[in-house]
């Protein structure tokens, strides 16, 4: 249920989510990709809020000032601070070392995939991806850890 100003006042809107959609889950993306950030972007507007960043700095910062997501979506080649180096930084925190992130990245080096997991990523998605297994992945993500809203 929500409420709309409307030419009369405001009115009440009754919405019927299905029991399986997040209500607004809120997700950050950092990457600097301008097309790529685009790409994730509108592939999950719709189901989840999306605030994205060009670096990790960036996110860093928006997040020591109160603003938490329910999941972070990061690539690893981002300038100023790389996906890496925000995976530790959040993993090393106290208060944000429980946000789940998912690794957004062209690397596909099994290698690469497994640092990012024993640094502390939750999941490892290649690029290309397809948006319909992005959204997935989050999904699941979110189930797991109890942030998938109902």
């Amino acid at each position: 249920m929500r409420t709309v100003q409307g030419n009369r006042g405001k009115i009440t809107i009754k919405t019927k989510m299905k029991s399986n959609e997040p209500k607004f889950s809120k997700v950050f993306v950092v990457e600097d990709d301008i097309v790529i950030q685009m790409i994730v972007k509108r592939s999950l507007e719709d189901r989840f809020e999306v605030t994205a960043f060009s670096n990790g700095m960036d996110a860093l910062l928006f997040l020591r000032e109160g603003n938490l997501p329910d999941i972070i979506i990061s690539d690893l080649n981002t300038p100023d601070m790389n996906g890496m180096e925000l995976i530790e930084q959040l993993k090393t925190s106290g208060f944000f070392s429980e946000i789940p992130v998912l690794v957004l990245s062209g690397d596909e080096s099994t290698e690469t995939r497994i640092t990012c997991l024993d640094a502390g990523a939750d999941d490892y998605l290649v690029k290309p991806f397809n948006p319909r297994e992005l959204e997935a992945r989050i999904k699941a993500i979110l189930r797991r850890t109890g942030k998938f809203a109902k």
